[in-house]
C-alpha cells in the first residue's frame, strides 16, 4: 500500500474516533445541541428503545427532553471496528454500556452495540447514522456477562 494511502487512512480513521469521542462527551455531559450539532443536517438516530429521530433539529429536541426529564447513565464504550467504505464515508462499531448516577459499574441491562455511519463533508466527518441496539444476546448469557466484564474494565472498574 503506497505511504500516501495508509497516511490518509490513519488520518480519517483518527477523525472518526474523534467524532465519536466527541459524542459519548456530549452525552455524558448531558449536552444536546452540541450532541445534534454533530449530525449530518440529515442524519437520524434510533435509539435503545427504537426511538426513531431524523435531521439534527428532530435529534437536538428529543435528547433535550431526555435530559430534562431524566437523569441518564454516563457511556462507556469500546470501539471494535472503524473502516472506510469509501474515502468520504466510514463505518464505526462500538459496544457500550452505561453507568447509571451514583454507581461505579455498569448496568448490564443497559448495554448495547452502536453502529454509525459518518460521512466526510467540507467541515469536518458529521454522523449521517447512529443505531443502538441492545446486547441482549438471547440464549447467550456468558456473552453478555462477558460485555459487561470488558466494559468494567475499559473504565477501570
Amino acid at each position: 500500500m503506497q505511504e500516501g494511502i495508509k497516511t490518509m487512512i490513519s488520518s480519517g480513521e483518527s477523525q472518526v474516533r474523534a467524532v465519536y469521542d466527541q459524542l459519548l462527551h456530549c452525552w455524558n455531559k448531558r449536552d444536546a445541541s452540541a450532541f445534534a450539532n454533530l449530525f449530518h443536517e440529515h442524519g437520524y438516530t434510533i435509539g435503545f428503545d427504537g426511538t426513531l429521530s431524523n435531521g439534527k433539529n428532530e435529534i437536538q429536541h428529543h435528547l433535550a427532553t431526555v435530559f430534562e426529564n431524566h437523569i441518564t447513565a454516563t457511556y462507556v464504550s469500546i470501539v471494535r471496528n472503524v473502516q472506510a467504505i469509501e474515502h468520504s464515508v466510514w463505518i464505526l462499531r462500538a459496544d457500550v454500556g452505561m453507568i447509571p448516577p451514583g454507581k461505579n459499574e455498569i448496568n448490564p441491562k443497559l448495554n448495547a452495540i452502536q453502529s454509525l455511519v459518518l460521512v466526510r463533508t467540507n467541515n469536518g466527518f458529521r454522523i449521517a447514522f447512529l443505531q443502538n441496539t441492545p446486547a441482549a444476546f438471547h440464549g447467550r448469557p456468558e456473552a453478555a456477562e462477558q460485555l459487561t466484564i470488558e466494559l468494567n474494565k475499559s473504565h477501570g472498574q
